[in-house]
């Protein structure tokens, strides 16, 4: 069964003020800390960030900009995480992931590209970016690439327990 997320909220977690068109919102997919555990997800300004303790362990956080939703337009569908929405969260050229974050979604694009979700098509001009096509939406995205070496999944283990629920 895929845990259930909330998509953006429309109010920061930290200050309740409605976020408005164009803000800068840094969301937080967490762990609880009870025993039954669960994903959450709270999105914060920014810009107050700073001043927000995570109640339970930061699995990965991202950066987007905020946009009113017409209506709630494909709401059921962004209510299951699962590890393409994730990717397409975090991959999005839009979402500016923090460098924790890049591990993540090395992974998770070597993961859909087992599952024929994703397909390789070659190097960025510079050659520090894999480059990928969803098959389903054909958006191109660029992953930075990484050495699979032990080294990377050890530092990984720790995001993967959370979202998996492992302790």
């Amino acid at each position: 069964m895929d845990p259930h997320l909330p998509p953006l909220a429309s109010v920061c977690a930290l200050s309740g003020r409605p976020f408005a068109a164009g803000e800068r919102v840094t969301s937080f997919l967490l762990t609880s800390p009870s025993p039954t555990g669960g994903l959450t997800r709270h999105d914060v300004l920014e810009t107050e960030q700073g001043g927000f303790s995570p109640p339970g362990v930061v699995a990965c956080q991202w950066v987007q900009e905020f946009k009113s939703r017409q209506g709630e337009q494909n709401a059921a569908r962004q209510l299951r995480l699962t590890a393409e929405n994730l990717f397409l969260t975090l991959a999005d050229p839009a979402a500016e992931p923090v460098p924790a974050t890049r591990r993540l979604v090395q992974f998770l694009a070597l993961l859909l590209e087992r599952k024929k979700i994703l397909r390789p098509k070659g190097r960025s001009a510079d050659g520090n970016a894999s480059l990928f096509e969803h098959v389903k939406s054909h958006q191109l995205f660029e992953v930075p690439a990484a050495e699979l070496t032990p080294e990377f999944f050890l530092s990984i283990q720790e995001q993967l327990g959370a979202l998996v629920g492992v302790s």
